[in-house]
Order: C-alpha cells, then structure tokens, then sequence
C-alpha cells in the first residue's frame, strides 16, 4: 500500500507553450511509442530513454505491394463467385456452351493473374532474402 502511494503522481507542473512548440512537442511525441504526450514530456523532462518509432522502407514497399496482391485475390475470387453463380442459374444448353466459351477466356486470364502472383512473390522474396 505504501509503495502504491509513492507511484500516485499528485504534483503538478503547469507549463505554456506557443503554438510552435507544441507542435514540436507533438511531432516529436507521434514519432515515439509513448501512450500519452504527458508520458512523453515526463520522460523529456526527467532525461528517461524515449523509444522512438522506426519505419522500415523496404517493409513499406513490401505491405504497398502485398496490399495489390491482395486486390488482385480478391478480383480473382469475385471473378470466380460469378462464374460459379451463373453456373448454378444456366438452365438451356445453348446458355451452358455460351458459357464455357467465356469461361475459358476468364480461365486464362485468371492463370495470368496467378503467374503474375507467382513472380511477385518471388521477387518479394528475393528482396526480403537480400536485406
């Protein structure tokens, strides 16, 4: 319980800042990990190791294009759920041949699509492999 008492913060320190340098502050407290900017200014205040935020670019670049292969799956699928439901709706024979004619167009295109899935994933991982 004494302990729990000596943690309780119960001194304030009031402090004006200009327009300029609360967004310095604020800045600077975005590119860390700190919760809250109080935190943040304690730890300024008292000389304590801030963690600051790093990005990676290359993992930029990675989640940028994993992000379009994803689209690309998704299209792909969409594509798919289509073709299935038209299946389940043919109903004459003439319908059913139209059909399979457009489906192999759409096949291709699909083989397309995943070789291109295929060869960016490679290159993802030849890039990850080098860094």
């Amino acid at each position: 319980m004494m302990e729990e008492q000596s943690k309780n913060r119960t001194r304030w320190l009031h402090l004006r800042l200009t327009t300029e340098e609360y967004e310095v502050l604020h800045n600077r407290f975005k590119k860390s990990t700190c919760p809250k900017i109080s935190d943040f200014a304690r730890k300024n205040l008292l000389q304590k190791p801030i963690v600051k935020k790093y990005r990676n670019e290359s993992l930029d670049e990675l989640i940028l294009e994993l992000i379009q292969l994803r689209c690309e799956l998704n299209a792909i699928g969409n594509n798919f759920n289509q073709a299935v439901k038209k299946l389940h709706t043919l109903t004459q024979i003439q319908e059913f041949k139209h059909w399979i004619i457009t489906q192999e167009l759409e096949k291709k295109v699909l083989f397309n699509s995943i070789e291109l899935i295929k060869k960016h994933i490679q290159n993802l991982c030849e890039k990850w492999l080098q860094s």
